[in-house]
């Protein structure tokens, strides 16, 4: 017996195969007032580089208030920033995955994601962080990086 996978399910299919998100949620700031739900708001998340030992992330990304934010229905704004940073020994596993993901976290309640990518820049000893938002049906350009340069660590 052979199943279809309608566009929807096609869809579900892709999403659910997308890695979680494990960030912490470092603080909010509101933005603009809501009467009903919560404000609009910026929020600062942080998440350490699931393969990369010794590399921290924090993204700032807005999130949509109102009572459709309140319910989980809103599609959040594609703006994001992200900062990484070495924060001990960086440790590169042999067969690290070139512009893998390394973080995930929904941004509607179907088809956007708001993804980290990273990428090696082996002829300069640096990791890249891209942070994308992505749509099934059309992408958005917006995308910001961050490098983090792989020296030496010293213990203190």
């Amino acid at each position: 017996m052979r199943f279809a996978l309608s566009g929807v399910g096609l869809a579900a299919a892709v999403l659910l195969a997308a890695p979680p998100a494990f960030a912490d949620e470092i603080g909010c700031v509101s933005t603009a007032f809501k009467l009903l739900g919560p404000n609009h708001k910026v929020c600062i998340e942080a998440f350490d580089d699931p393969e990369v030992k010794g590399v921290t992330c924090h993204l700032s990304r807005p999130r949509t208030g109102g009572l459709e934010g309140m319910v989980g229905l809103a599609e959040d704004p594609s703006d994001s920033s992200i900062a990484c940073r070495q924060v001990g020994p960086i440790e590169l596993p042999k067969d690290l995955d070139e512009g893998g993901v390394v973080f995930s976290e929904r941004r509607s309640p179907l088809f956007k994601r708001l993804r980290v990518h990273r990428f090696l820049d082996k002829d300069r000893n640096v990791l890249i962080y891209l942070v994308i938002s992505d749509k099934l049906v059309d992408g958005s350009p917006k995308s910001s990086i961050s490098s983090v340069p792989i020296m030496p660590w010293n213990a203190r």
